[in-house]
């Protein structure tokens, strides 16, 4: 039986609050657009959240995709082919991340891809 030390306990921990925030983020785009979305995306005006509910509805979807693989990675029982899905996800999760900072609000970088990169940081050391 495979057991786990300190730091993997640690990087499994940060996966998950990772996946639990894209699922936050997929509840914000795809069923709370027009209500506490308009608290969240200030810089929009107020007028493009009905507009974009579709869109908005499709990015949050592939937020979805991103929690459903970190959480798959914390459920396979080979060591190695749960890290290697990790850091296929994590690494999704910094790169959009990093976009969005680049092309949306900088902060997305600390509230999305700074996470991520700390869980990879994290399950490399594991």
């Amino acid at each position: 039986m495979y057991k786990m030390n300190n730091m993997k306990i640690i990087s499994m921990i940060l996966i998950s609050i990772v996946a639990i925030e894209q699922l936050y983020i997929l509840w914000l785009e795809m069923f709370a657009r027009t209500t506490k979305g308009k608290e969240t995306f200030k810089s929009l005006p107020e007028k493009l959240f009905e507009e974009t509910k579709t869109l908005a509805a499709n990015q949050g979807l592939y937020n979805g995709f991103l929690a459903s693989g970190l959480c798959w990675s914390l459920f396979i029982n080979d060591p190695i082919w749960s890290s290697n899905v990790a850091y296929f996800f994590l690494s999704c999760v910094v790169i959009a991340g990093t976009y969005g900072a680049l092309t949306a609000g900088k902060s997305i970088f600390l509230k999305q891809a700074l996470p991520a990169i700390i869980a990879l940081i994290a399950l490399f050391f594991a």
